[in-house]
């Protein structure tokens, strides 16, 4: 999946406009963005990403073999940008599925009400497939979004959750 040559937290050249570095505590987790899945849920990641908007937002839902979520800056699963809702753009799951490292964007009920939250897959899910909006992918660094602090209970609210360190477009890292 990644070029062996290219060191941790660097892009290959040409590629960095499709590409996300997420710095989390332990170290630094590149996402290549899917702008063909997804085109508008792709440019609002990177324009919240380029005012940092989802630095120091904490994971504030983690379940163990399920998902790591985040990008709500309140920490309570409510909360969101000041920009619209986005409508969704869900992929076949013959196209893309939600498979360890895939990211998707969280929304509520409404099909058309995901905004800044999104989450990473620790493993296949396939009830999500064709349900929700997929718009990356990790190339690197999974390792470091496996230990990210997991929530308890069903809900999986995290107590003191681990936060976002920093999130930039790799073209402005």
């Amino acid at each position: 999946m990644s070029d062996e040559t290219t060191p941790a937290g660097q892009v290959e050249e040409g590629k960095a406009a499709n590409t996300l570095l997420l710095e989390l505590k332990d170290g630094t987790v590149t996402i290549e963005l899917l702008p063909e899945l997804a085109p508008k849920h792709v440019e609002r990641i990177k324009t919240l990403a380029s005012q940092g908007f989802y630095d120091n937002t904490p994971f504030h839902r983690v379940i163990e073999g399920f998902m790591a979520q985040g990008g709500d800056p309140t920490g309570t699963g409510t909360g969101g940008s000041q920009l619209p809702d986005l409508p969704a753009e869900f992929s076949p799951p013959a196209k893309a599925r939600f498979l360890r490292g895939v990211c998707g964007m969280a929304r509520t009920a409404s099909p058309n009400s995901a905004n800044s939250q999104f989450f990473i897959m620790f493993g296949p899910y396939p009830s999500l497939d064709g349900q929700y909006t997929i718009w990356g992918r990790v190339i690197s660094g999974m390792e470091h979004v496996d230990k990210i602090k997991r929530g308890s209970g069903s809900s999986g609210m995290v107590q003191n959750p681990d936060r976002i360190v920093k999130m930039r477009p790799a073209a402005e890292a």
